[in-house]
């Protein structure tokens, strides 16, 4: 339904083509419209939570030894929350890698690796099932390099 409702606002002669005379059209910029639209609560809860767990106490002592905001920031917050974020990346790169449906409502002629594995399951099924293959080898590996990181260890 969202997709659909993106598909109207972005639609020639649609809501943003009305108010402000001009519409980026169907295509990537519209799949990423989409996307970042659908999956974006995906990322906000794990970094709300981080924020929640961030302790007081360490931005009063930041603001104690005289640093101001940008550099607590930079050196206290952006540390802490880096397993939020790297899990919040996880959620959505996930479904977004398997998102196949919005792309197709709103993307035009514009082929992801979830439509391409769609389109060719009754064409080359060899081929589907090694695009789908590939989707999850990526998904694994980025598993692995945000483990690797360190980022997973304080979720």
């Amino acid at each position: 339904m969202k997709a659909y409702a993106w598909r109207a606002v972005l639609a020639p002669n649609g809501v943003l083509d009305s108010t402000f005379g001009g519409t980026p059209g169907f295509g990537l910029v519209a799949v990423v419209l989409t996307l970042t639209y659908l999956w974006l609560p995906y990322m906000v809860l794990p970094v709300y939570a981080g924020l929640e767990r961030l302790p007081d106490s360490h931005l009063q002592a930041s603001a104690d030894l005289g640093a101001g905001n940008g550099t607590t920031f930079r050196r206290i917050v952006l540390p802490a929350l880096l397993p939020s974020v790297a899990a919040g990346t996880v959620f959505t790169f996930s479904l977004s890698l398997g998102d196949y449906i919005a792309v197709q409502i709103v993307g035009g002629k514009v082929q992801v690796l979830g439509t391409a594995v769609l389109q060719n399951i009754s064409l080359d099924l060899p081929f589907a099932a090694t695009l789908g293959t590939a989707s999850v080898v990526i998904m694994v590996v980025y598993l692995l390099a945000v483990r690797r990181a360190g980022a997973l260890d304080n979720l």
